[in-house]
C-alpha cells in the first residue's frame, strides 16, 4: 500500500465530497435515525460503490497509459468545471437538498431499519458522482486500487462522520460555495499534475 496515494485520495475525496449532498443527506438522516446507525448504513453504501469504482478503474489500466491518463485529465478538468459552475449557486441548492432528503426518511427506524434505510438512500443517491469518477481515474492513474480504495472509503466515511456529529455547526461556519472552489481547485491541480505525466 503507498501511503502517499492513500493521503492524495484521501485529500481529493474529502475536499469534493464535503460541500456534496452526501454531506446533507447524512446530516439530514441523522436527525430522523440514531447517528450512528445513519453512519453504519452510509458506510456499507460506500464500501460497495468505491470497490465498485476501484474495480471499473483497475479494469481502465488495462488500457493504454496515454489513453487512460487522457481521460483521467477530462474528468479532472470535468470535475472542476462542475464544482465551479455550482458553487454561486451551493448555499441555496443546499435547503433543497435537505428537503429532498427529508421526505425520503419519514418513517422512524430503529436498529437495522435504520441502517438499511441509510445504506439505500445514500447508494441509489451516489451513481456517476463525481467522488467515483476520480476514483476511478485516481485507480487508473496510480495503478494502486487498494490504496485509492482505502483512501477514498477513509474520505467518505471521514465526511458522512463530520455530518452526522456536527453536520448543522459545520453549516453554520462555512458556506458551501467556498468548499465548491476550493474542490474546483483540488480537480485543477490534479489534471495539471496528470497533464505534465502525460507529455513529459
Amino acid at each position: 500500500m503507498d501511503l502517499a496515494v492513500v493521503a492524495l485520495t484521501f485529500a481529493a475525496i474529502f475536499v469534493v465530497e464535503l460541500p456534496d449532498k452526501t454531506f446533507i443527506a447524512a446530516l439530514v438522516l441523522s436527525t430522523r435515525y440514531r447517528p450512528l446507525l445513519v453512519w453504519l448504513g452510509v458506510g456499507l453504501a460506500f464500501f460497495l460503490q468505491v470497490l465498485i469504482a476501484v474495480t471499473a478503474g483497475q479494469l481502465a489500466t488495462l488500457l493504454p497509459e496515454t489513453l487512460v491518463k487522457g481521460v483521467a485529465v477530462a474528468i479532472f478538468l470535468a470535475g472542476a468545471f462542475l464544482l465551479f459552475k455550482s458553487a454561486p449557486g451551493a448555499d441555496a441548492e443546499e435547503q433543497e437538498a435537505e428537503d429532498e432528503y427529508a421526505a425520503k426518511a419519514t418513517e422512524e427506524r430503529t436498529g437495522l431499519k435504520a441502517v438499511v434505510a441509510s445504506f439505500l438512500v445514500l447508494f441509489a443517491a451516489e451513481w456517476g458522482d463525481l467522488s467515483q469518477l476520480l476514483t476511478i481515474s485516481l485507480v487508473a492513474k496510480y495503478g494502486e486500487p487498494l490504496s485509492v480504495f482505502a483512501g477514498a472509503w477513509g474520505a467518505l466515511l471521514a465526511v458522512s462522520g463530520l455530518a452526522v456529529l456536527s453536520g448543522r455547526v459545520l453549516l453554520r461556519y462555512m458556506r458551501l460555495s467556498l468548499l465548491h472552489y476550493i474542490g474546483a481547485a483540488v480537480c485543477v491541480v490534479l489534471a495539471g499534475i496528470t497533464l505534465y505525466e502525460l507529455v513529459g
